[in-house]
């Protein structure tokens, strides 16, 4: 009995079946992850599987893994969600990377006007961590205007009055992040949004360790894209990267395309910090997903060319970048353990995020978010709360 017959009894008890599992702690041999009603019950064995159980096995060499975390990603799919700032919008992202393994994302709105911040604002707001839609990642306008990146200088602004109280709506939208330049935002500002239950990092930004790491006392928990729109490292001004490297309470993002950073970088990364304290993201664009060579960011026209994405004057402006590949870009070009790399997918931003209980590990109680991979690392299958659209007729049941 294939796949597709069995997906409709997944809810009533399903297991899945691969030559190996990782459960995001450690590896299991012929193991069968059993699922009922969208959530994990058990880990098994194959001999271990209740008789009664309907069953789906993988592909020989396939193995089962947590479903990817993406903390930043800005568009998927055709869909850019600074132009479709709406649930629609974050839906259609987070269902364009899910052939890709990520069973939940934080849609990424990079510095726009406020009327858009509003109305991405109250769609998160009304998903309410729904849909693999776990929040909004709101990456910006609170920047350094000397590290803006690809992001409009003319939005670039500094809090203004209610400022802190709209961001604090956030609170109510999921598990919602705001990346913010410390040095430019007033004295509590920072420890008033973070008491509000908003997590906060720190990117595109040029403020000096000390300045960092006030910031962490005030509750910041973040670095946004580690190495990138920030000043390089240097044995007298340790700045964002030091610290965040020497701090164990920063999690750090890390866009491991083999452009946004060196691979021995991400070498350095993972050595100083550990996969507990790096979080793999894509700073994906709408390219993703599809054929499209090139969009309009605000204002601006990219053009995807050899996998970079580029402004007209050359500048870096996100990424042609998927959860799946960045996996395997961590193990091919940084030769980052694959354990280490699936953690940094998924374990570690579900800690970051708070939802380590119910994502991000393979574990009785956890939602059933899996993705099934070959040896090469390619995605053979997502499921997300146990259901699946990929259909492999030639699964044995």
């Amino acid at each position: 009995m294939g796949l597709s017959q069995n997906n409709r009894s997944i809810a009533d008890g399903h297991a899945v079946l691969a030559d190996r599992v990782f459960d995001g702690h450690r590896w299991h041999a012929e193991a069968a992850v059993l699922v009922r009603d969208g959530r994990i019950v058990g880990l098994g064995s194959w001999g271990q599987l209740p008789l009664d159980w309907p069953h789906t096995r993988l592909p020989a060499g396939t193995f089962l893994a947590p479903g990817f975390i993406d903390l930043q990603v800005n568009g998927g799919g055709g869909v850019l969600l600074n132009d479709q700032p709406t649930a629609d919008g974050m839906r259609a992202i987070a269902r364009a990377h899910r052939r890709y393994g990520t069973t939940a994302c934080l849609p990424t709105l990079i510095t726009d006007t406020r009327e858009h911040v509003r109305t991405a604002v109250a769609a998160a707001r009304s998903i309410g961590g729904r849909d693999g839609v776990l929040g909004l990642h709101l990456e910006g306008p609170f920047i350094s205007p000397r590290r803006p990146g690809v992001h409009r200088p003319d939005r670039v602004a500094k809090p203004g009055a209610g400022d802190l109280e709209e961001l604090c709506e956030l609170a109510g939208a999921g598990r919602s992040l705001v990346t913010l330049a410390p040095e430019c935002v007033p004295a509590g500002f920072v420890r008033n949004l973070a008491s509000s239950g908003v997590r906060i990092s720190i990117g595109h930004s040029e403020a000096p360790a000390a300045v960092v790491m006030q910031a962490v006392a005030d509750g910041a928990t973040g670095v946004t894209h580690l190495f990138n729109a920030m000043p390089p490292l240097s044995a007298r001004a340790p700045g964002i990267i030091g610290a965040a490297l020497a701090e164990h309470r920063l999690t750090a993002g890390l866009i491991v395309d083999g452009i946004h950073v060196d691979p021995i970088s991400v070498r350095v990364a993972f050595a100083a910090k550990g996969f507990a304290r790096i979080a793999l993201v894509t700073d994906a664009m709408p390219t993703v997903g599809t054929s499209l060579d090139r969009f309009e960011l605000v204002g601006q026209t990219i053009t995807l060319a050899d996998g970079r994405l580029t402004t007209e004057g050359g500048a870096l402006a996100g990424a042609h970048l998927d959860m799946a590949s960045a996996v395997r870009n961590a193990v091919r070009l940084a030769h980052v353990p694959l354990e280490d790399a699936l953690r940094a997918a998924s374990l570690t931003p579900a800690r970051f995020l708070g939802l380590d209980n119910e994502r991000g590990s393979l574990v009785p109680g956890a939602r059933a978010d899996l993705v099934a991979l070959t040896q090469e690392l390619t995605v053979v299958a997502t499921w997300v709360d146990g259901s699946t659209d990929d259909v492999k007729s030639d699964w044995n049941c």
